[in-house]
């Protein structure tokens, strides 16, 4: 397979650019060039929010094309239709964040979606990931197009910073602010998984939008955390705490105690880790233990010396101040 990867060097782009080397493909990344590239592609450089910044794609055939973009739709329609006549199939990794709010229980991908123009410059994450999505099937139509709409994603160069948050406070060590309830139940994927899982289903002609994301329950808040203490091999002290102590808190759940969304958020956690997945287990979907994603996330922070990659442009990191932390707790 000869793919393009738009973007390719930094979290989804970078786990598909990996696993499709590992394949044996053909693989050509283009971006600005603001992080190395994977070892074994062809790097390609263009800025596409620039006029003329897609030169560089102007000559080449590509079996698919695969694009992380999450901003201006009308990037992706720029993109896509440039080579609408030269790549078999559109990839578009898009999010399941376009379903309309609130979402229905157990929604899959034919619940409604918000409002979006392909044509769109700056707006709001949803419209653009719906929008970016428009501008695919326009320029590749609906038997080229594949929407993979993902959920939570973690992983080894996560670039959000919600795991290696976690993984770095209990490094730290002491008492830690656990979010209760322990059982709370958690949907996510693993970076790697969705690549895998991406590339065998542009390889297999797929297409349409796919919920992709582990099954409701795949693990629990207890079982990552415990996975954290022992991978960074910590003396931190989980202390379970109800999730009507932190909010009364002021604690922001998702923001400030990054992944956890508490049951009593009803909306919102149905949004996050109530979602059909039905359709992309049938397509051959599979799922990590959370202890492996755990692990090699933690392997990855120690290799960067415990730095995460910048992130301009896009706002602070997730993650809760010592300070209130302590406070909650009684310290």
């Amino acid at each position: 397979m000869r793919l393009l990867i738009l973007g390719g060097t930094e979290f989804a782009g970078r786990a598909v650019a990996e696993a499709a080397v590992g394949r044996g493909w053909d693989v050509t990344v283009f971006n600005r060039g603001r992080h190395k590239a994977p070892e074994g592609v062809t790097a390609l450089l263009g800025d596409r929010t620039r006029p003329g910044g897609l030169d560089a794609l102007r000559d080449g055939r590509w079996d698919a094309v695969v694009d992380t973009w999450a901003a201006a739709p009308r990037v992706v329609r720029d993109s896509a239709r440039l080579l609408a006549d030269r790549a078999d199939r559109y990839v578009y990794v898009s999010s399941c964040s376009v379903y309309a709010w609130p979402p229905a229980v157990g929604f899959d991908e034919t619940a409604p979606v918000v409002d979006a123009s392909p044509d769109a410059g700056d707006v709001p994450y949803a419209e653009a990931k719906r929008g970016g999505e428009l501008a695919v099937l326009d320029a590749f139509g609906a038997d080229r197009s594949l929407l993979v709409r993902a959920g939570l994603l973690l992983g080894p160069w996560e670039n959000v910073g919600r795991l290696p948050w976690w993984l770095l406070r209990i490094e730290r060590g002491g008492p830690v602010l656990a979010p209760g309830p322990r059982d709370n139940p958690l949907q996510y994927l693993d970076i790697r998984d969705l690549a895998e899982w991406t590339l065998s289903a542009a390889e297999a002609g797929l297409d349409g939008p796919y919920n992709l994301v582990s099954e409701p329950g795949h693990t629990t808040m207890e079982e990552l955390l415990t996975a954290c203490v022992r991978v960074t091999g910590s003396t931190a002290e989980l202390r379970w705490t109800p999730p009507g102590e932190i909010l009364a808190a002021g604690i922001e759940p998702w923001i400030q105690l990054p992944v956890w969304v508490p049951p009593v958020e009803a909306e919102l956690h149905n949004s996050v880790y109530g979602l059909s997945v039905t359709k992309a287990l049938r397509a051959g979907l599979r799922c990590r233990p959370v202890g492996e994603t755990v692990a090699d996330t933690w392997s990855w922070i120690r290799s960067i010396g415990g730095i995460l990659p910048e992130r301009p442009g896009r706002g602070p990191r997730p993650g809760l101040a010592p300070e209130l932390e302590a406070r909650v707790l009684g310290l």
